[in-house]
Parts: structure tokens; sequence; C-alpha cells
């Protein structure tokens, strides 16, 4: 099968860890092994989140003040490069060595005015106490929101339109490369003006799972595993009534409420990827990955429940 996974959650970082070479290449260690596991049986397309890289690349410039930051549309650019030179790396290692891998920086369109510019609602970067985010918006104008028990900075989040670079992904599947590509859900742009096609980018972050779906379908993906840090999604997640979701439509599911900053995005992407395609989508831990393909772990999304 060609299978589309979007890693999330623990692959990359757990919540409260440093946000260090160190501590990231150690978690895509683990995730190369579960990732390896199943990549002589399936053609694989990875993407990956981003969010608390681009953070910390954008508080880091923030302490420089002898030049402008860098917006963040090219802290996603460096953070694809990042993350995708550690994952080639690390599953480059378990793999023959004549498997080829191939990180693409991906540009994804945005509508210049999706309501999204108003409302940010991605979290970025590390956690806060509540005094120091309000410090932080004191100084630097940043909008911070509750993330678990913790504070965190938000940026927007416009729905994606379109992945640039999926021609050359194509290509690169056909030669039966492991394409690492749309991380963070592509780099942001937009057209300044269509009639002239000025290409450019914006201040955003996009949902690496609405882009990854949308990859998934440009590709006609057999399965779309969308790999986090749960084993499934829950009804009545955090309540003494919670109870795992195994099979569930995409109408029933659509039902349910799910926050926006967490696994909201997830759930709208799989509707959107079952809906579109009539195939599956899985949501479920990387380290059930074997499971997962096999439609034995995780919540699995189909149009026909069992």
């Amino acid at each position: 099968m060609r299978i589309v996974i979007a890693l999330g959650g623990n692959a990359l970082l757990k919540r409260g860890e440093p946000l260090t070479a160190n501590v990231q290449r150690k978690n895509i260690q683990e995730a190369a092994k579960d990732l390896a596991g199943i990549a002589d049986e399936h053609q694989l397309v990875l993407s990956h989140g981003n969010g608390p890289q681009v953070g910390l690349l954008a508080l880091q410039a923030a302490a420089y003040h002898d030049v402008e930051s860098y917006p963040l549309d090219v802290l996603g650019a460096q953070t694809e490069g990042m993350i995708g030179y550690m994952i080639e790396q690390e599953l480059g290692n378990l793999l023959p060595i004549e498997v080829p891998f191939a990180t693409i920086l991906t540009m994804t369109e945005v509508d210049p005015e999706d309501p999204a510019f108003q409302n940010p609602t991605k979290f970025v970067g590390p956690i806060y106490d509540e005094y120091d985010a309000l410090k932080l918006n004191e100084v630097k104008g940043w909008t911070f929101k509750k993330d678990g028990e913790h504070w965190r900075r938000v940026v927007p989040s416009p729905k994606p339109k379109r992945l640039f670079e999926i021609r050359p992904i194509k290509w690169l599947l056909e030669k039966g490369t492991i394409v690492i590509c749309a991380g963070g859900g592509g780099i942001p742009v937009t057209y300044k003006t269509k009639a002239k096609r000025y290409l450019q980018g914006v201040e955003a972050v996009i949902d690496k799972d609405l882009a990854s779906g949308m990859l998934a379908k440009e590709l006609n993906a057999d399965m779309y595993i969308m790999a986090t840090d749960v084993d499934a999604i829950y009804e009545d997640w955090g309540t003494t009534r919670a109870q795992r979701i195994a099979s569930i439509t995409p109408q029933e599911l659509a039902l349910l409420n799910f926050a926006d900053g967490s696994m909201g995005p997830k759930v709208e992407a799989a509707c959107e990827f079952v809906n579109s395609t009539g195939k599956k989508a899985v949501i479920g831990s990387l380290t059930q990955l074997k499971e997962i393909v096999k439609e034995q772990a995780g919540t699995v999304v189909e149009n026909k429940p069992r």
C-alpha cells in the first residue's frame, strides 16, 4: 500500500521536554524503528509537525536585536530541512542502503482572506506559566492561549489550498523513494496579485494534519495515518466516561466535539480524506504502527463501520 503518515506528538517531542537537538534525535530514533517495521512492505510518504521548533526559532531570533527577525514562513522552511534531515538519517541507519530518501521543501498555498488570520489557534514554541506568557505578550505582542495546564504562543493557522511540489513528490515515488514532505503543513505562501502570480510567504503555521490529508488525496494514498501520542480517539476524553472509539464513520465523527488545538484538526483531516476518497484514515499511537496498518489499533475512520 501507499501510506501517508503524519508524525506528531511523541514522534518528535514529548510534552514538556527541552527543545534540544539531542532530545529530538532520540525521539526520532524511536520513531524510525516503528516506521522501518512497515517500510519493507509499504510505500511511505512522511510528514511531520514543527510547532515547537518554529516557536523556539522565533524566540531565539527575537532575542537578537541587530537585525529583523525571520518571518514564520522562513522559520517553517528551516524546520522542514532540519527535521527531514534527522528523519532521513535515522531511517537510513535502519533500512537497506539502497533505499533512497528525499526531503522536499513544500510550499502550501493559503487564502490571504482566511478568517484564521483574525483568530490565532495554532500552538507553537515551548510551554510557559501564566506570568511569563503575560510578560511576552506585553514585550513582543505575541498571543497566548491555555494548552492543558500551561500557556503557549498561538499563531494563525489558515486552511491549505494547494501543495506546489506535488509533481516532484510523485516523480520521486515512481523511483521508490521514501519522501518526507509537507513538514509542519508546508511553508505558507499566497499570491500577492493573482494577475501577476507574485508568490510570497505569510505569517502563519499550517496544520500538518489537514495539509497531510490533502497530500494523501493528491497522491492517491491507500491509507492516511495520523501518528500521535494517544492510542485512539476517545469520546468524553478527560472524564470518567471516556471511551475509546475503534471504528467510526465521518458522519458520526462530525457529531462529536473536539478542541481546535488538539484532536479537532485530526478529526477534520480524517473526515475530509475519507469523504473525498472513500479510503480509510486512522488516528493512533506511533508505537502501534504495525497494528494500525492492519486496522487492529487506533481509531479507523471509514465510510462503512464494522
